[in-house]
């Protein structure tokens, strides 16, 4: 490819969610409406709150990065199995838009890394020793806690 052609440009309808990955423009939807909090008169008149809604399956991911990101975003996944995703922490829209897809870049990003192994290992002798030792430490406090036998 000689050096002087244009670069390939995504699909202008491509939004990117993170590195790497891109959404169809058509596949977000982004509400606005009005929102409580500060912003003074401007609160009252302006729907600066964003709700962004995306269905799961048309996020660019596997299976199993589908069933990460589906336990991370918990009660932002609705019954339709899309991710709702809102902000309205400030005063204007296009902050809050920012907010909603850095949110939704973050969830992406969490649901991208699979999870350590737990690789399983059994308590040392030491520990068991100190463990047996901090018990009998503990019950000898609590047995100079009762009352001397009545004669």
């Amino acid at each position: 490819m000689p050096e002087d052609a244009p670069k390939p440009q995504p699909d202008r309808g491509d939004l990117e969610v993170a590195p790497g990955r891109s959404v169809r423009s058509e596949a977000i939807e982004l509400t606005y409406s009005l929102a409580s909090g500060p912003g003074g008169q401007n609160v009252n008149k302006r729907a600066t709150k964003c709700r962004l809604r995306v269905a799961v399956e048309d996020l660019p991911l596997t299976d199993p990065q589908r069933r990460r990101l589906r336990t991370a975003a918990g009660q932002r996944l609705n019954k339709d199995d899309e991710l709702v995703i809102e902000a309205a922490e400030h005063r204007t829209q296009s902050r809050n838009r920012r907010a909603c897809f850095d949110r939704l870049r973050e969830l992406i990003l969490r649901s991208l890394v699979p999870p350590k192994r737990r690789v399983a290992t059994k308590p040392t002798r030491g520990s068991k020793e100190r463990r047996i030792t901090a018990k009998k430490q503990r019950g000898q406090i609590k047995k100079r806690r009762q009352n001397p036998p009545s004669e």
